[in-house]
């Protein structure tokens, strides 16, 4: 197995910077995009299964939509390229600081096109399926355990496909549809199981994720933040993009104005046709809000908290379930932020250490759609 660098130039990240610019751009002026409805009703068509797998990327925020992947990445590539030259304005360090970037994308990638190379047939079925959910799991956290190489960044990402897009679709066809739960409970305990068994099978065959060499990475930009009022906005920011492993403002800031560019311009086609894209992305802006104002000094001792939890799962699993209310997007946001993070760092503690701590906050996840999602429906005086 080849063990190559990835292309390491000083020009690539602006070079793949300018590319997706172009491609956003000429989407803009294309501008001919169908809704939701059309989208699904047309996945036998090459765009619209193109559509479809490049909304994959945007997929874990509710937002399913090309705009808000291609403005996801943009900010990714903005981020890393600030990251490596070391400037102040690259806000907090994108894959914390790992310098693994380029091969988180890579086995992330990868890992969504093996599954729909082997899942994506189930789309014939008519009904929403996850086939998203290789792109936020188990082949970025497989880099970020093990670090760079080809070696890493396939395993990664052919567990990926092979464990976790079939455990995920299982759950939510089996346990799921038929129990009307949210699909994000399935989508995520899909996660966790598969990885869980993954990194097993990394531990009992080292070889499988044996780095080929060390990431190039930045000095640490000088000074510690002040946790005041810009932090905290910042860190709302960043939010946004923490479920793909980015936890980066230029990141969460490209993800929010793709989502808002798709939805003036077809408000019918972003968080799965139903024109609930703002009150999602006002009540995840509340979560991570309060989460990040009360949790501060988890924040400052620890360095990191998964204040993000309710982004990717409780308020939107809500706002779909029981409306765009404000009594539903108040209680969703502040119930999630309060409840899940610290029941995420809960399990993550008692995983062992061979296990990425993601995990936790999968877990942290679905337990809390589970016990909140109700909770919200009979605060906001509608059915359980």
């Amino acid at each position: 197995m080849s063990t190559l660098p990835l292309p390491n130039r000083r020009q690539s990240p602006l070079l793949i910077f300018a590319c997706l610019l172009i491609l956003l751009v000429a989407s803009v002026i294309y501008g001919n995009w169908p809704d939701y409805a059309q989208l699904a009703a047309t996945l036998d068509q090459p765009l619209s299964r193109l559509r479809w797998i490049v909304g994959d990327i945007s997929e874990v925020a509710f937002y399913k939509h090309e705009l808000p992947a291609l403005g996801l990445l943009l900010g990714a590539c903005l981020g890393h390229w600030a990251h490596m030259r070391g400037y102040r304005w690259q806000g907090f360090a994108i894959c914390y600081g790992s310098g693994l970037w380029p091969w988180v994308f890579a086995s992330s990638l990868l890992g969504l096109l093996l599954s729909h190379a082997l899942w994506g047939w189930t789309l014939a079925s008519g009904t929403w399926q996850p086939t998203f959910v290789a792109f936020v799991s188990l082949p970025a956290a497989t880099v970020l355990l093990f670090g760079a190489g080809w070696r890493v960044a396939i395993t990664g990402a052919v567990l990926g496909a092979l464990l976790v897009t079939p455990a995920s679709l299982l759950l939510v066809n089996y346990l799921c549809y038929p129990l009307q739960l949210p699909v994000v409970v399935g989508n995520v305990s899909g996660m966790a199981l598969a990885s869980l068994v993954a990194f097993m099978l990394c531990k009992r065959f080292p070889s499988w994720v044996r780095p080929s060499h060390k990431p190039v990475a930045a000095e640490p930009v000088a000074g510690l933040p002040d946790y005041g009022v810009i932090w905290t906005l910042r860190r709302v920011l960043a939010d946004f993009s923490e479920a793909p492993f980015l936890g980066n403002e230029w990141a969460g800031l490209g993800l929010l104005l793709g989502a808002c560019l798709a939805y003036v311009l077809a408000p019918a086609a972003p968080a799965y046709g139903s024109l609930l894209l703002i009150p999602i992305i006002t009540g995840q802006a509340l979560a991570s809000l309060v989460g990040v104002v009360f949790w501060r000094r988890q924040w400052q001792a620890r360095g990191w908290y998964p204040t993000y939890i309710p982004i990717v799962s409780i308020v939107p699993a809500a706002v779909l379930a029981h409306g765009g209310s404000w009594q539903v997007i108040v209680a969703s946001a502040v119930l999630g932020a309060l409840l899940a993070p610290p029941l995420a760092v809960a399990i993550t503690q008692r995983l062992p250490a061979y296990m990425h701590g993601y995990i936790g906050n999968v877990m942290s996840m679905a337990i809390s759609t589970l016990a909140i999602v109700p909770v919200v429906g009979v605060l906001a005086g509608g059915n359980v």
